[in-house]
């Protein structure tokens, strides 16, 4: 088994995930700066050309990091992170949703229309990565609000949607996007960066 990766929050997402789950593998790292993903050779396992992409050892590729953590969730069901019984897991579904799209998605978007790093490869827009910035931030006190009355996000167990919007978080830095300071995100994500998964390489 491989996963095929690159510094990415999404590659991270998996990361915590298999973390959590005590998964190990072996680990290929595609270089985007060159356009290793946009070759022949790794198109033919994901002709979507982004990571990470998990190859089984029966050659059959899984790419999109949800789905990559779907697989091990049934592979590897302990501990759970997708919730268990139908109102948990339409929680977790819920706010992962909410934090992938409202606001991983518009960091994603904000990043790629104004830091020029795709300037080459792609159709960037300024005015467009700037209203994404915009929604980022205005989505942030949704979490905020939900994380006063909750340990988690779903809530008083740890799942992929605590994953999703702690990479996110520190995708948002890394990348310049500004997201406002609140006081319940930053206990919940002094937490989350504590545990033994979100330190793992």
């Amino acid at each position: 088994m491989k996963l095929y990766e690159a510094p990415s929050p999404n590659a991270k997402r998996v990361h915590v995930f298999m973390a959590e789950k005590g998964i190990d593998c072996e680990r290929v790292t595609v270089d985007l700066r060159a356009g290793e993903n946009l070759s022949d050779e790794y198109r033919s396992k994901n002709p979507g050309a982004r990571v990470p992409a998990l190859e089984l050892d029966d050659g059959t590729v899984i790419a999109e990091s949800v789905a990559i953590c779907r697989y091990f969730e049934v592979t590897h069901p302990e501990p759970v992170l997708f919730g268990s019984g139908a109102l948990e897991q339409a929680t977790v579904e819920m706010w992962q949703r909410r934090a992938e799209i409202g606001l991983m998605l518009n960091v994603a978007m904000a990043f790629r229309n104004i830091s020029g790093y795709f300037k080459d490869r792609e159709t960037c827009v300024e005015e467009w990565g700037r209203v994404a910035a915009g929604h980022a931030v205005a989505a942030v006190p949704m979490f905020d609000a939900r994380l006063a009355d909750s340990r988690y996000l779903a809530g008083e167990r740890f799942s992929i949607a605590d994953i999703t919007l702690a990479v996110t978080l520190q995708f948002a830095r890394r990348v310049q996007v500004e997201l406002p300071e609140m006081e319940n995100v930053a206990r919940w994500e002094a937490e989350v960066r504590e545990r033994k998964s979100y330190k793992a390489k």
